[in-house]
């Protein structure tokens, strides 16, 4: 059998971007194939009404290590590096500062217990203090970082991340997404709006099935997320069953955002930050004025981001007003106006927001990462030991995948 291409690449988020890119300095004929319009898969920078705004990753976690901080350097990129306003609450507001110390106390034992006495069941949730006061608490940050509740949270996984993260957070004022988007090589064929319905193995290779007709290659990159691996939604042949099983062990969270336009005279200050009630696992996170635009920014995780993903737009916005009002004071309501949320729970090519490994399945990952007969590769955050659930361990995954078909690939021989 003849084959297309050397390298076909299956999804064009981060990881496929990274892998396009490396393919691309040595020379690989490589396409690009992405189910839907858009490069930048989970990054997704949109503009509306003259705002420009990340319905997906927005910050460049791990920043002093990150690879898009370079990529963004050496390609005119603005970075902005000042320190996010996280671990702030403006003005204390609905959450005194004796209650901060006590979250925060609550959150350190926590993860102390985590640390020094791990519970044998790798259940984050048994190591909460029983009946203790700030558990809502600390489920809303579980919510904002693994886009899952405690009781189904690894920690294995969990101190994984944690203890890689540098905490430095940056951003890029032109939009993450629009960042990732600019950057896949023009080398590199692209083909947009292709849904791969099937991959099948052949004897040259690997055959791939796409409503547009057949195609073949050398080898190819898997690199879309865990629930489209789960979900059936490409057919992949038998072999690779360990695969699909250990994808199961690394589901999705549910991560939304949604936000306001600010409008008319208000309390917001530039560069703020508010949780909206620290003791409700539901509650959403929000940045104001982030580079000083008249915009909010709700981030809403796990049990919060159900309110978006199932209840609708209409639900989410007034739920995110009827917390900034309770703060902020009833008069706020008229200075808030709905403008943009996201959905990618309900996206067929996505299917939520990062991954997390399930109790006793940190392992997986490298299950997951794992080539297939020097003829299927696998990237995406969901394969990265430690910088999982985000744009940068996509990337690294992409360069990991893309190396491995380079020494497959390579003639044999002295």
């Amino acid at each position: 059998m003849s084959t297309d291409w050397d390298v076909v690449i299956i999804g064009g988020g981060a990881a496929g971007t990274a892998a396009a890119r490396r393919l691309a300095t040595r020379g690989f004929f490589t396409l690009l194939l992405e189910a839907s319009q858009r490069i930048g898969g989970r990054a997704h920078t949109v503009n509306v009404a003259g705002h420009t705004l990340d319905l997906g990753c927005g910050w460049l976690h791990s920043a002093d290590r990150n690879p898009w901080v370079g990529i963004a350097d050496a390609s005119g990129f603005a970075v902005e590096r000042r320190r996010s306003a996280w671990n702030q609450q403006y003005r204390d507001l609905g959450f005194s500062p004796e209650d901060q110390d006590a979250a925060d106390e609550a959150y350190a034992a926590w993860h102390g217990r985590l640390m020094s006495d791990p519970p044998q069941s790798d259940c984050a949730a048994d190591a909460l203090e029983p009946g203790g006061m700030w558990d809502g608490y600390l489920q809303a940050m579980s919510g904002y970082i693994s886009g899952a509740g405690l009781e189904r949270l690894s920690i294995a996984d969990y101190l994984a991340y944690d203890t890689a993260s540098t905490r430095y957070n940056w951003r890029v004022p032109a939009g993450y997404g629009t960042l990732i988007a600019a950057s896949l090589p023009p080398s590199v064929a692209l083909r947009l709006a292709t849904p791969v319905e099937a991959i099948n193995l052949e004897a040259a290779g690997v055959s791939i099935a796409t409503r547009a007709g057949r195609i073949t290659a050398r080898t190819a990159i898997l690199t879309v997320s865990t629930a489209v691996i789960v979900g059936g939604t490409i057919g992949l042949p038998s072999e690779l069953d360990e695969w699909r099983h250990a994808a199961t062990s690394l589901p999705l969270g549910r991560n939304e955002k949604l936000f306001l336009e600010i409008v008319g005279d208000n309390p917001f200050e530039p560069e703020t930050h508010v949780i909206g009630d620290p003791r409700n696992p539901r509650t959403g996170s929000y940045y104001i004025r982030p580079f000083g635009g008249p915009v909010i920014e709700g981030f809403f995780g796990g049990e919060g981001a159900e309110v978006l993903a199932e209840h609708g737009p209409a639900a989410g916005f007034a739920y995110a007003i009827d917390e900034l009002a309770a703060l902020f004071g009833s008069d706020v309501r008229r200075s808030l106006r709905p403008l943009a949320v996201s959905n990618w729970s309900r996206m067929d090519h996505i299917g939520g927001g990062y991954s997390y490994a399930l109790p006793g399945k940190s392992a997986v990952r490298d299950i997951l990462a794992r080539p297939f007969d020097g003829r299927l590769f696998f990237a995406g955050e969901a394969t990265h030991r430690h910088d999982f659930s985000t744009a940068h361990g996509a990337y690294q995954s992409g360069v990991r995948a893309a190396d491995e078909v380079m020494a497959a690939l390579r003639p044999s021989g002295p």
